[in-house]
């Protein structure tokens, strides 16, 4: 009798894990699920913060560009302001029309003379020379500001096209504009666009032609107005463009930035 009740409670014992066996698996699989929810709402958590945190730091660096942009743009307000009056002070006999189209670096100087077309193409960003003798005296002698002045030149590179005809052929000379003098750089035929040879013969270098053609060439673009009574007003029309230049990019970067 003693066996059979051990027999009975065994099978009774067995009977009984095979009915939780489930219980318990699905019981695990529910605590699994809701521990992938758990760290998927973790990290959709974690998402939206870094989200947040990155959007405020980015409004916070545009305002603080946009702030220094307004600072700039007073500054160059206040101390480079553009001239609207510069033609005023256009010499007289300056024979060119100015074409100044906003934004772009370069302006145009035209004329008819004759039978001819001139174009001077001007770079609004004028650079500087130093005379390297001079500059090396100003630095032996530091106490002597007036040699180290001296020793800066005003240069305005340009490039001047003389042509005549429907040909498209004309005369182009390589020039740095002095407010004392002309130089020819270089001096080459320029063929009409479209039929351009890269091997093409350009010349020998100016200053290595004869003196007295270099004499004649110069003589050749002093009578169609590139002469050094003009650059001083070109210079300071070139500078105010600058300014100008300057002031109406400063505004275009404010108004990207506040897009």
């Amino acid at each position: 009798m003693s066996l059979f009740r051990r027999a009975s409670s065994s099978l009774a014992t067995l009977a009984f894990r095979a009915v939780r066996s489930p219980v318990s698996l699905r019981s695990g699989a529910v605590s699994a699920d809701r521990l992938v929810l758990r760290n998927q709402h973790l990290s959709r958590g974690s998402v939206f913060s870094f989200s947040t945190e990155s959007a405020v730091a980015k409004t916070t660096a545009d305002e603080n560009l946009v702030s220094v942009l307004e600072s700039e743009i007073e500054c160059a307000v206040n101390e480079e302001a553009p001239d609207d009056n510069v033609m005023e002070d256009v010499p007289e006999g300056f024979p060119f029309e100015i074409i100044d189209t906003p934004r772009e670096r370069t302006l145009f100087l035209t004329r008819e003379f004759e039978d001819e077309t001139i174009q001077v193409e001007v770079d609004s960003s004028a650079t500087y020379d130093d005379d390297e003798e001079e500059e090396e005296e100003a630095e032996a002698q530091k106490d002597d500001e007036d040699d180290e002045e001296s020793s800066v030149k005003l240069r305005i590179p340009m490039v001047v096209s003389v042509s005549k005809g429907d040909d498209g052929v004309c005369l182009e000379f390589g020039v740095s504009a002095y407010p004392d003098e002309i130089v020819i750089d270089s001096l080459s035929i320029k063929q009409p666009q479209g039929s351009e040879n890269e091997l093409a013969y350009e010349g020998p270098d100016f200053d290595d032609l004869d003196e007295n053609l270099q004499k004649a060439f110069h003589r050749f673009l002093e009578i169609r107005g590139i002469k050094p009574s003009f650059i001083g007003f070109l210079a300071d029309y070139v500078a105010n463009k600058d300014s100008r230049e300057y002031l109406q990019w400063l505004k275009d970067l404010k108004s990207f930035v506040e897009k």
